[in-house]
Order: structure tokens, then C-alpha cells, then sequence
């Protein structure tokens, strides 16, 4: 693949203005692991490429053209986010669907511990996280042309369905605790909340800060939609009570007092503040699904890793075994 990225220099010099060839370093990204990421060198700067994964692909997943309507919704609004420079719908091109976009120099980090930064870099990056969820939810989706990013009704319950259906076809076992998630969020749907633009895997990995612990870019926007704004807060505090480490990625155990990092209640008081809400919601059902709907996607990724059509095979294994784990904790969250 990365040869062929390396060809396609012509057709970048005729759709992206001001794009100059040749291609002189392609870099995959590490993450990535759903839609295959590139950062590619030419000599009028780095731009980012990324395409959906070869092979068999379950329907709707994987939608770059929904990444690249979203970013380009989004410039100029209080969401920092890279610009789409131009959309490849012609799989002839490079196998494909793919879109290029801007280089946003930026930290990023996967471990939320941030382990060896000072407190005080610590605590910016946190609340600017939190005031940048909460700038993505007071986005006008009128305004900004996503009137239309999602469908109607009950958001967590088409959400449900939804990945239900893409976890069983990609299901490779039956496993009791999924089944038993699977039962509890259909009986226990909350009823249907404001529709905003959400994110839909808002963590410390997606986004991009400068050196003030700012954030600079949104990345990933694969899974936005038009929604229930605390299924993004839900997903953030689900990653949190994972283990902590690389795999983990999250601040099970953690004493975050003494990081000065936010607990749950006081990040979800700052969120409910700053987006206008007149108490701190109840999370339990946003975070039952957000361990849901993750463990549906790396069950997805499992599959594919099983199939040969993989980014990285080896890591698909990997995260695979993590399936039953994420349902246990969300059934122990409403136990």
C-alpha cells in the first residue's frame, strides 16, 4: 500500500491545491487501527492520508467520507480541527475510498496519566479537553450544514441496534456477558435527549495539543453522528476506569489528587457547567454503552485480524481478548 501511496503524487498535484510532489517519506501512523493512517512528506510539507482499510468491510463502517464532510463542517467554528483538503471517492486511485488533509503539529498522548508532565500541564490539558467537548456540543449543526449527519429519533437506541448488528456480524463466539449488556441496554434506554453533533470515541488519543496543553486538532471523527451529547462524556470516563498502562489506557487505581487530574464527578461538573446544564447528569447508562459499542468495535477489529485484512494483525488479536472484559465492566458499573 505505501507503494502505491507513493505513486499517486500526480493525482494529489491535480486535486490539492498547492500540493507538490514527489512523496519523498511515507510514516503510518500508530494509531489508526480501524481507518489506516499516513503522514506523507513531499517538499511543500507533510499532509495526512487516510483511506479505509482493504478487504470485506462491514456496511457503514469505516465511512472516510463522513470524517471528511465533518471536518470540513467544522472550520472556523470553536473546534479545532485539521482542514480537508480534497475527498478520493474513485477506488481506482489508490483500492480504496481516501481523503488528505492538513498536518497539525501537536502532543498527543495515550496513556491519560501523562506520566511525565508537571501537574499543572496536567490540569490545562484536562480542562481544555473538557471545554472542547463541551465547544463541539454547542456546535449549530444548522449553521454549519450537518442538519442532516444523523437520523432521527432515540439516539441510544438506534446506537444499540446499530452495534449490536455490526457486533454479530463479526461475532466469532458466544459470550455471556455481551449477551447480558446486549439485554440490559435494550430494557433500559433513557429517553431521547438533544440532538448534537457528537464525536463518538472522544479520548486523550484523539486529539492534539500545543505546548500550553491546549487543544489544537480533533482527530478520528469516523464514528460522529447527530446525537445525545453524554454519549461523548460517557466514553471518556468508560476509558478511564480501564487499567492503566498501554494496553489499558486508562486511570483504574490511579490517586489523580496527587496528579492533579479531575475525578469523574468533578470533569463531568465542569462539563455540565460550561455546556449550560442545570445538574451533573446520571452516567451510568452513556458509560454501560460507550464499554458497549468498544467492545463491538475491537471485536471487529478481532475479525478482521481472523479474516487477514487487518492493519495490524498481531494488535487485532490482541485487542480482541479485551471483548468479554469491557462487557464485565459495564455490567459491574450497574450492578
Amino acid at each position: 500500500m505505501q507503494e502505491r501511496i507513493s505513486e499517486i503524487a500526480p493525482y494529489l498535484e491535480a486535486h490539492v491545491p498547492g500540493f507538490r510532489g514527489p512523496v519523498t517519506d511515507i510514516a503510518k501512523t500508530a494509531q489508526g487501527q480501524s481507518n489506516p493512517t499516513f503522514i506523507l512528506t513531499t517538499p511543500t510539507g507533510r499532509y495526512v492520508l487516510r483511506r479505509k482499510p482493504e478487504g470485506e468491510l462491514l456496511k457503514s463502517a469505516h465511512a472516510v467520507d463522513r470524517e471528511f464532510r465533518v471536518l470540513s463542517a467544522l472550520r472556523g467554528t470553536g473546534v479545532p480541527v485539521p482542514e480537508a483538503l480534497h475527498l478520493c471517492e474513485d477506488d481506482s486511485v489508490l483500492g480504496t475510498m481516501f481523503y488528505v488533509m492538513t498536518f497539525v503539529e501537536g502532543r498527543t498522548w495515550v496513556d491519560p496519566r501523562l506520566k511525565d508532565e508537571s501537574n499543572e500541564t496536567r490540569a490545562a490539558v484536562y480542562d481544555s479537553m473538557n471545554a472542547t467537548l463541551a465547544a463541539l456540543h454547542s456546535v449549530d449543526v444548522d449553521a454549519v450544514g450537518l442538519s442532516d449527519y444523523g437520523p432521527p429519533g432515540n439516539y441510544f437506541e438506534r446506537q444499540v441496534a446499530r452495534w449490536t448488528k455490526q457486533y454479530r456480524a463479526s461475532e466469532t463466539e458466544t459470550l455471556k456477558p455481551m449477551e447480558d449488556l446486549i439485554a440490559w441496554l435494550d430494557a433500559q434506554t433513557p429517553p431521547e435527549g438533544p440532538a448534537r453533533l457528537v464525536h463518538g470515541d472522544w479520548r486523550i488519543d484523539n486529539l492534539l495539543f500545543d505546548g500550553a496543553g491546549r487543544v489544537n486538532a480533533v482527530l478520528d471523527w469516523e464514528l460522529s453522528t447527530l446525537g445525545h451529547p453524554l454519549a461523548d462524556l460517557g466514553s471518556q470516563i468508560m476509558q478511564w476506569q480501564l487499567p492503566p498502562g498501554a494496553e489499558g489506557r486508562g486511570l483504574m487505581g490511579v490517586d489523580r489528587a496527587a496528579l492533579g487530574l479531575p475525578s469523574d464527578t468533578e470533569y463531568a461538573e465542569r462539563y455540565a457547567a460550561r455546556a449550560g446544564l442545570a445538574e451533573v447528569p446520571d452516567l451510568d447508562y452513556p458509560v454501560a454503552f460507550a464499554f458497549f459499542r468498544m467492545a463491538a468495535i475491537i471485536q471487529g477489529v478481532k475479525k478482521r485480524a481472523l479474516d487477514g485484512n487487518a492493519s495490524n494483525p498481531e494488535a487485532g488479536l490482541k485487542m480482541g481478548a479485551y471483548v468479554p472484559m469491557f462487557a464485565q465492566a459495564a455490567l459491574a458499573r450497574l450492578a
